[in-house]
């Protein structure tokens, strides 16, 4: 395992890196289908600059050789003020990503490490995430576990 990476918080100029890497991760996703965006790239960037911007999202990148090689984001997920319970915030971890050349050398375990620093010191209880079937494994190896009390109710338009 190599450790000439870095990890570090994006920052709102790293939107535009961040943006084709998303593209990437998706496209990925699609395995075989079509793989021709139907949005902009630029939809993405103003997206991920805006919310970079105004706090309202946060994320880590690593990076190799100065270029953005991995991303992890993380959303505040609010509750309601409960007179009897604490009420502390929960994040929602979203659009993991490392790149082909870069997986399996411990960038992405410095990622979600990072993330889980932060969480824990500005004192969230829970992190979710939807993890897709291939890379659950990933996240049940960084300490995720299947809810207890979670209920989904996908709406189908």
């Amino acid at each position: 395992m190599t450790t000439d990476f870095a990890v570090r918080p994006a920052r709102p100029a790293d939107a535009r890196p961040l943006a084709e890497l998303r593209w990437t991760f998706k496209q990925e996703d699609q395995e075989g289908q079509s793989a021709a965006p139907t949005r902009p790239l630029e939809e993405a960037e103003r997206w991920i600059r805006d919310r970079l911007s105004n706090g309202q999202w946060l994320a880590w990148v690593s990076e190799f050789g100065g270029e953005i090689c991995g991303h992890v984001f993380l959303c505040l997920v609010e509750r309601m003020p409960d007179p009897y319970s604490d009420n502390t915030p929960v994040g929602y971890v979203t659009n993991f990503y490392v790149t082909p050349s870069q997986r399996n050398k411990g960038a992405g375990s410095a990622l979600l490490e990072a993330l889980k620093q932060h969480a824990r010191s500005v004192g969230f209880d829970t992190l979710i995430v939807w993890p897709s079937e291939r890379s659950s494994p990933l996240w049940q190896r960084s300490g995720f576990r299947p809810p207890e009390e979670l209920l989904e109710l996908p709406l189908d338009t």
